[in-house]
């Protein structure tokens, strides 16, 4: 007896897939965010001070020794930057994946803590330590040795100062890369060189360095550009010395008498290096260094330093305390006494500059209200803009959803400072006047904090099959109903991730907001850039570490939040 059932299709009436137009809707904004400010800033930069077309902006950067020195400075301060981040961190990265350093799971919280530190603040805590006069290094030195107070150690006021004040703060992009490469090394090819007599040196310059150099070579090409794009420490460190690079050249050219075609020609050319980079990097990481066989690679191999511990230890002490105990100590003692020099003691311990901050200083609570205003704008907005892009394109739901990822990583090609010109050149015209509103700061941020939500998105989705959301098309949920009530919830800890990355890269965002803010829209970036121009270090640490507290309580608490049945927040990066 065969028996057939009949199970009824699901009513579709009355229901609507939004996919298609929230797809032209998200082109059209993406398009607006990223295609309009070059437009502007290709326009502008072929204008005269008449508004007469003109070649001349570029015939300058090549014939104006005061622009072609900046262009040239940057790129040697970038290239040095690269090789000292590479220098540090390869060895410090085998020593955490690949020896049995004690602590290991310690020193990389401590490394990735670089991270959440704003290069432009590290910056100031190495001016409160190495100032030639008040620095505290020089201080202890003149102290120890009874020396005259115009000698001192070291200067961070150099050159050469500001490829290591920079390099504290990219290192860990280097950092990171090779410690998962090293991770991903089959110890196999490592064993089979130590069988044939291989001695640990042999088997890492002949095994295991070119497996990874794919790795240390991106991570040195991100350094560099990371360097390159800056603008808060060569500001800080540089224009003290007495020199520019190419970012605060372009900085300097909206000053009075501003001149928006030359700082438009400057910026083009900083853009096409960086597309450059980025290029170069993304070929190096698309080689295969090593390709396993025959299924799971054995556990990594884990080196005995022996004798050598000691000196491993010391070097991995000396990188922290260069990059991350050191700064912050500076930044806490200057925060409690009255004057930079001054030690730390019970009788010089004072609540002034904590006192100045947020009680006496008015420009404190509107920075504050603006920050966390945008921070919480930028990171809502961002992470649900990213989601749904993130959605359509590795779900391939609407024809031509690729267009949509193009667009929203392509941001990452435009240094904040080259964004910074080209939004300012847009929205200060009378036919769209955004500038001196927040509006304008918002779109910068969306804008420059796209590309790490949607790869971040984009990588969560890819862990997750369709299956779930095939069977919610079938009982008729449209593509939007089956992303709010299936896949976004599966992705919680994902979105929060997201979220806390967004919102943490906003607050400390300097590069393109020095050039959007005014007197009602500053944040607390700017205050912190615009109190080191007047020498008030203690108010400086006291926002500064403010900014630190946040951002780490902002991943501790997103860490501690209850997601997908109980499972914890995984550290965001």
């Amino acid at each position: 007896m065969n028996v057939s059932i009949s199970l009824p299709m699901p009513a579709r009436h009355g229901r609507i897939d939004l996919s298609r137009p929230i797809f032209v809707v998200l082109v059209l904004a993406l398009g607006l965010l990223v295609v309009l400010p070059l437009f502007w800033l290709a326009y502008y930069s072929l204008l005269d001070q008449n508004g007469q077309f003109t070649l001349a902006n570029f015939s300058a950067l090549v014939t104006d020794p005061t622009l072609r020195r900046p262009f040239l400075t940057a790129l040697g301060m970038a290239l040095g930057v690269g090789v000292l981040s590479c220098v540090i961190a390869t060895p410090l990265a085998w020593l955490v994946a690949r020896s049995d350093l004690p602590g290991r799971t310690a020193i990389r919280a401590l490394v990735t803590a670089s991270f959440v530190t704003p290069p432009f603040l590290g910056a100031i805590a190495w001016e409160i330590l190495a100032a030639p006069n008040s620095g505290l290094i020089n201080v202890a030195y003149r102290s120890l040795l009874g020396l005259e107070p115009y000698e001192y150690l070291v200067d961070i006021y150099t050159f050469e100062g500001l490829v290591f004040a920079i390099a504290c703060y990219t290192f860990p992009y280097v950092f990171t890369l090779v410690v998962n490469a090293l991770e991903r090394v089959p110890s196999d090819l490592e064993d089979a060189s130590s069988m044939l007599g291989g001695r640990l040196s042999t088997t890492l310059r002949r095994v295991t360095i070119p497996l990874v150099l794919p790795a240390i070579l991106a991570g040195t090409m991100i350094a560099i550009l990371q360097a390159l794009t800056m603008f808060g420490s060569p500001a800080i460190l540089a224009l003290p010395a007495g020199f520019h690079v190419i970012t605060t050249k372009i900085w300097s050219l909206f000053q009075y008498p501003p001149k928006p075609g030359l700082a438009a020609a400057a910026a083009l050319p900083l853009l096409i290096v960086t597309i450059m980079l980025l290029w170069g990097q993304a070929r190096i990481l698309g080689r295969r260094g090593y390709t396993t066989l025959g299924g799971k690679s054995s556990d990594p191999r884990i080196a005995k330093l022996g004798r050598w511990r000691w000196l491993a230890i010391a070097f991995v002490v000396s990188v922290l305390l260069l990059t991350v105990l050191l700064p912050y100590a500076a930044l806490l003692k200057t925060a409690l006494t009255r004057t930079v020099a001054e030690p730390l003691t019970w009788s010089s311990f004072t609540l002034h500059h904590v006192n100045f901050v947020f009680f006496e200083f008015s420009a404190t609570k509107l920075a504050l209200r603006n920050t966390f205003l945008l921070g919480f704008l930028t990171a809502t907005i961002g992470t649900a803009i990213a989601l749904v892009i993130a959605y359509l394109v590795t779900r391939r739901s609407v024809p031509g959803s690729q267009l949509l990822g193009y667009l929203a990583t392509a941001p990452v090609a435009i240094p904040g400072i080259v964004l910074g010109v080209g939004l300012f050149l847009s929205y200060s015209n009378p036919s769209l006047m955004l500038y001196g509103t927040l509006w304008i700061l918002l779109i910068a941020f969306l804008t420059i904090e796209m590309p790490a939500g949607y790869q971040q998105l984009s990588s969560a989705f890819k862990s997750v099959h369709p299956e779930l959301e095939e069977a919610s098309r079938i009982l008729g949920g449209t593509r939007m109903t089956t992303l709010r009530l299936i896949t976004a919830p599966l992705l919680r800890s994902n979105v929060v991730a997201t979220w806390c990355f967004v919102f943490i890269g906003t607050i400390r965002e300097l590069s393109a907001t020095i050039l959007l803010t005014t007197a009602e829209t500053k944040l607390v970036s700017v205050i912190i850039y615009d109190l080191n121009e007047s020498g008030d270090l203690g108010a400086i640490s006291v926002l500064g570490i403010m900014l630190l507290v946040i951002s780490f309580a902002v991943v501790i608490i997103a860490n501690r939040l209850p997601v997908l049945g109980g499972q914890r927040l995984p550290a965001a990066r």
